[in-house]
């Protein structure tokens, strides 16, 4: 039943990062997308992959695309899909039939897989330094970005107070 609504909440989700009108809007879908994703790997059993996508899916993912965007700007395109509607909206019914054969059967096994661990143990004994390396790099990141945003800030700074001072200077003659 949880592997159901989980995979129901993904869907959700990708629907949301897909329909969203807004790009920053629509990486925080992708964001929770992911999340889902994550504990949905981790569900099945794979908990080191979980773990690596949702630092690297979630975190590191939504950080580059949040900084691309405050970069380039979310202006409308106007643009149309070279791609029918019709047809994508199939392929979308097509993955998900194929995601419920692949997974419904497996989703009433509650079978105990030897040798898995809890997710805090598996997370910071056995693999905590790829995550505390992961939290650098997506702390890095961050700081880039303010580092980057800050600059341009202050050109921008530097410009309006140079026009302030030619007006002035016009003003005064």
């Amino acid at each position: 039943m949880w592997h159901i609504l989980i995979i129901a909440g993904a869907i959700g989700c990708a629907i949301g990062a897909i329909v969203a009108r807004r790009l920053l809007v629509s990486a925080l879908w992708l964001a929770g997308t992911s999340a889902l994703v994550a504990l949905e790997i981790y569900l099945l059993g794979a908990p080191e992959i979980a773990v690596i996508e949702l630092s690297v899916g979630a975190g590191l993912v939504t950080v580059l695309f949040v900084f691309a965007i405050s970069i380039a700007g979310e202006e409308d395109l106007n643009t149309h899909s070279i791609f029918p509607l019709p047809a994508a909206w199939g392929l979308v019914a097509l993955s998900l039939v194929l995601l419920a054969i692949l997974v419904l059967p497996r989703a009433g096994l509650q079978v105990p897989i030897p040798g898995i661990e809890q997710f805090s143990t598996m997370l910071w004994d056995k693999r905590g330094l790829d995550v505390l390396l992961q939290i650098i790099i997506i702390f890095t990141g961050v700081l880039g970005v303010l580092g980057i945003l800050a600059e341009s800030r202050r050109t921008a700074h530097v410009e309006s107070a140079k026009k302030l001072q030619e007006v002035r200077e016009e003003v005064q003659v």
